[in-house]
């Protein structure tokens, strides 16, 4: 028998970084999304513990002992061998949580696989911030230190143009070149989805700035989505994705094609938000 589970892209909508732990970690609020990329692990029952990757980003990725994924497999029993399968499709360290949605796409479908219950969020957060909330997979505010969820209602449906320059950025870096650690957090979220663009474009990716001090083609990125007339565009997590949200999917499909037309080698995906 195999289990097959999605991992779906995360989008930052809005990130705001609100102090810094004297453990290091920082303090975050944010607003996270979701949009199906077709990223997906598939498991099955084995003799020992393997990883197979495949899938259109593989020659990007490095098979290692610390892989998100194993990691998370390996949170279970020593007894819990499991043969997985990661189709990779989204970019490198590109904040839109790829390692991190694989390893919550792993640990539930180990769950399922092996009939056990999910490890404590304490542990999730050993591989990631983002784990927890890729866990959720539709629209959460994310907090604290990636450990307080809550779900979030009342997201309008739009659609999401996603583009990735190929460059990976390095969240620690972004983190220690942030001018600023304590920021003011959200504003209340709206109740309605009327209030909720004019709300979205009120806030602030904080992590902005600073990536694009470290890779400046992200600036151009922006401005490329930008030229499309989005409703919003901005950086998503720490970089290098960025996204552009539109009232249909043809503007967004529109608004991708044109971009890859001129950028061929640049990564886009188009789709609406994923809200239940």
């Amino acid at each position: 028998m195999a289990i097959r589970v999605n991992a779906p892209a995360k989008i930052n909508l809005c990130l705001h970084v609100l102090g810094q732990r004297p453990d290091g970690l920082h303090m975050l609020d944010s607003l996270v999304v979701f949009l199906e990329c077709g990223e997906w692990v598939e498991l099955r029952k084995a003799a020992q513990t393997t990883l197979r990757i495949i899938g259109p980003q593989l020659a990007n990725m490095h098979l290692a002992e610390d892989n998100l994924v194993l990691r998370a497999a390996h949170l279970f029993p020593a007894g819990c061998a499991t043969e997985i399968i990661l189709h990779k499709t989204m970019p490198i360290s590109s904040g839109i949580g790829g390692g991190s949605a694989d390893a919550a796409a792993t640990l539930k479908a180990m769950a399922q696989l092996w009939e056990l219950p999910l490890p404590p969020i304490a542990e999730h957060l050993v591989l990631g911030a983002d784990v927890p909330a890729c866990m959720e997979s539709k629209p959460v505010l994310m907090q604290g230190v990636g450990d307080l969820i809550s779900a979030v209602q009342n997201t309008p449906p739009v659609f999401v143009c996603l583009v990735n320059s190929g460059e990976a950025v390095s969240t620690t870096l972004i983190f220690n070149l942030l001018v600023s650690k304590s920021n003011p957090a959200l504003d209340p979220i709206p109740t309605t989805p009327l209030d909720w663009v004019c709300w979205l474009r009120q806030q602030r990716n904080d992590l902005q700035s600073p990536a694009i001090m470290v890779e400046p083609v992200i600036a151009s990125v922006l401005s490329q989505l930008q030229a499309h007339n989005p409703i919003l565009s901005r950086m998503s997590g720490s970089g290098a994705t960025c996204f552009a949200i539109f009232k249909t999917l043809e503007a967004a499909k529109t608004c991708a094609r044109d971009i890859q037309h001129v950028n061929p080698n640049w990564w886009t995906a188009t789709g609406p938000f994923i809200t239940t």
